[in-house]
């Protein structure tokens, strides 16, 4: 009971009593939080509303928060070809592969490199980051994959570029540093290879480092579109979703410069809200998966690991 009480009376010294200005401060914070997160859903929103608005009445008052004359015909005109389906499988497979396969070998190269008895790391480590300073240039780097690599036409011209980074092997090998060596002498103490202590030891401790990293990877491959416009060409017939967007933004303005002074009337063709229900469709999945890994974020890396 003496115990009990004890741990009842520390609990309640540990307590914080707020003063006023502390209230204030908080308040002031809570306002201004508020309104920044306002201000980042708001254009969402009016991306939304627009989309479901038709053409004539978007080209007279504007953009719209609500819809008005509401219409699906942006989206039918989107999705009404079919294979804007195939493009977001493909989109999600590149996505899934690339992701897994990048936060492998990301997470196995900070490892190594921040390994004190991993030979050479310090030249390794120096060549990876002196990629990211000096480039080639975009003629030798499309000759490089098209006729050494022979990734013309090839879905590998789109996954394997966006799988390495030498900011994100930067940014792991950080993370990583972060924790204790002596985790890895005990784990050799107890006879565990190398594998096995990366497995079972680093990789479980630097699950925030997984998901702010896998995040990076995700939002990559699901907004490629450059990688696709180089290499992928008009007999791909399956494009990825980002580039099958573009495509059709730009059959839009090459019909309304086509039927321009004919007797269509421009009005018919839905420029503005097409570009809106793409946006929508374009980045509606990944910020629903935004907030599973956001809290990642604020977990610490080696909270625990180290007992005393």
């Amino acid at each position: 009971m003496a115990k009990n009480k004890d741990i009842e009376f520390e609990a309640s010294n540990s307590k914080i009593k707020l003063g006023t200005s502390d209230y204030i401060v908080r308040g002031i914070g809570y306002v201004l939080v508020t309104l920044y997160a306002v201000a980042c859903v708001f254009p969402f929103l009016i991306i939304i509303g627009t989309s479901f608005t038709s053409e004539s009445y978007i080209r007279t008052h504007g953009v719209q928060l609500f819809p008005r004359e509401f219409t699906l015909k942006a989206y039918e005109m989107v999705i009404g070809s079919g294979n804007i389906w195939k493009s977001y499988l493909l989109t999600i497979a590149l996505t899934l592969i690339g992701t897994v396969c990048g936060l492998l070998i990301i997470a196995m190269t900070g490892y190594a490199l921040q390994r004190k008895d991993f030979p050479f790391r310090n030249a390794i480590s120096f060549y990876i980051y002196f990629t990211s300073l000096f480039s080639a240039g975009l003629a030798p780097y499309y000759l490089l994959m098209t006729q050494t690599y022979k990734l013309l036409d090839s879905y590998l011209a789109v996954l394997l570029p966006l799988m390495m980074s030498p900011w994100l092997i930067i940014l792991m090998k950080n993370f990583i540093k972060q924790i204790p060596h002596e985790i890895t002498e005990s784990g050799k103490i107890d006879g565990a290879g190398d594998m096995t202590i990366f497995v079972y030891l680093i990789l479980p401790m630097i699950k925030p480092a997984l998901a702010t990293i896998g995040l990076f990877l995700a939002l990559g491959y699901w907004n490629e579109w450059y990688q696709s416009s180089l290499f992928l060409t008009a007999k791909v017939t399956v494009k990825p979703l980002q580039y099958t967007l573009y495509e059709i933004v730009n059959k839009l303005d090459a019909l309304r410069n086509s039927v321009a002074g004919q007797y269509v009337t421009l009005t018919d063709i839905p420029e503005q809200s097409v570009k809106m229900a793409n946006a929508v469709l374009a980045t509606g999945p990944i910020v629903l998966l935004y907030p599973f890994v956001q809290k990642y974020f604020i977990g610490g890396i080696t909270v625990g690991a180290v007992k005393g």
